[in-house]
């Protein structure tokens, strides 16, 4: 189809949206709260702050179940053997003879989660504005089932397992690589591992990033950073493959809730929110 074609179709369609709406036609109150509006700047930092707080006050205030999380571990271990997956001690201590790359990884674990996620959402924000509310709800429904995951699940990680022979990466080179590790393991709960929202929020930057970046460079960047997230979590023993699936699966929902709300994938929504309509009062009876 030529541009002349789209362009003109797109005229005509500008050409039969009425100037102005009634009282009357205006949409009803749920199918405005479903529509693409420009999102707010003081509201969107109020609201992920809020929402970050609240989202670590309830992971934290999980009960740890210290024993049931030890036993769920070495039910995964012992599952991922018999998958033929169980390759993560291999890993761990492969990467961890290599100084310089273990302290990368360890690094990487404790900011990119949140460098990365905070860059994309402003992204969004900037230059993608009617698609930021949709695809910032996945982002927050992904976030919100894993909740529930922590809750119903405890799962300690694999460097805390009784019988494992992983290495704490960031208890050997002391680096400040995780929450969950060194001084700070008693700011964050330590059997939080099942699913892995470093795989949910990486998988979540990096869809995105494919889906609506227009240069090639950063569309294959997109696609490497969860990629290299998975390697990362695994080689720091903070989470076994199957955390990651998890992590995966909570991310679908986030998806099906958005597409479910506004009847659309994030991604298909227009760029550009809509101008709003204007409307004019009924006229009084008499």
């Amino acid at each position: 189809m030529g541009d002349s074609t789209v362009t003109s179709l797109e005229d005509r369609g500008t050409a039969a949206a009425p100037d102005s709406l009634t009282a009357a036609d205006r949409p009803g109150f749920l199918r405005r709260l479903r529509t693409p509006r420009r999102p707010r700047l003081w509201f969107e930092i109020v609201l992920i702050a809020v929402s970050y707080w609240t989202y670590s006050l309830v992971r934290n205030a999980v009960p740890e179940q210290k024993t049931e999380a030890l036993r769920n571990a070495d039910w995964i271990w012992r599952m991922e053997h018999h998958l033929g997956i169980a390759v993560e001690e291999s890993v761990n201590h492969a990467v961890n003879s290599v100084t310089w790359l273990v302290i990368g990884m360890n690094y990487y674990y404790a900011t990119l989660h949140f460098i990365v996620t905070l860059s994309v959402l402003v992204w969004l924000y900037r230059s993608h504005p009617g698609r930021y509310a949709a695809t910032r709800l996945v982002l927050f429904a992904t976030t919100g089932v894993a909740l529930v995951g922590y809750y119903l699940y405890p799962l300690a990680p694999p460097r805390l397992m009784n019988n494992g022979h992983f290495v704490d990466t960031v208890m050997v080179h002391q680096t400040w690589g995780s929450m969950a590790s060194g001084d700070l393991k008693h700011m964050s709960n330590q059997y939080a591992a099942m699913p892995s929202m470093h795989i949910g929020w990486s998988l979540w930057c990096g869809l995105t990033i494919f889906a609506l970046a227009s240069v090639p460079w950063a569309r294959v960047l997109g696609l490497l950073y969860p990629t290299a997230t998975l390697l990362v979590i695994v080689a720091t023993a903070n989470h076994f493959w199957l955390d990651a699936v998890g992590g995966i699966l909570c991310l679908l929902f986030g998806f099906m809730v958005a597409r479910i709300w506004y009847g659309a994938l994030p991604y298909g929504l227009p760029k550009v929110v809509p101008p709003k309509a204007k409307t004019t009062p009924r006229p009084a009876k008499a």
